[in-house]
């Protein structure tokens, strides 16, 4: 599974160890990512997804897992958010209808 958050595509990032004599070695900056449910008010579902802790407080300032989708663009979503983004506007299209 990859370490990349569902739902702001935040990666792995590379970098430098750099010690006190400034020698420098590769390492990894790994996302802080925490596996959550989240609540969908327009579908009335939990869903399960691997969230990092940035992209949890954004859901939470926006007003929730919908109003985070439908903000977010399509390319930083993954294949699973996506899904769910095109079930709340299908179910968001019938209630206005």
């Amino acid at each position: 599974m990859a370490r990349r958050c569902e739902l702001s595509g935040k990666d792995v990032m590379t970098g430098n160890n750099v010690s006190h004599a400034n020698n420098r070695s590769r390492r990894r900056f790994l996302p802080n990512l925490c596996k959550v449910s989240l609540m969908s008010e327009a579908l009335g579902e939990t869903f399960q997804l691997r969230v990092s802790a940035h992209a949890l407080r954004s859901v939470e300032h926006r007003g929730g897992l919908d109003a985070y989708l439908m903000k977010a663009s399509d390319d930083t979503l993954s294949v699973k958010a996506r899904q769910i983004k095109v079930s709340i506007k299908r179910q968001q299209a019938a209630a206005a209808a």
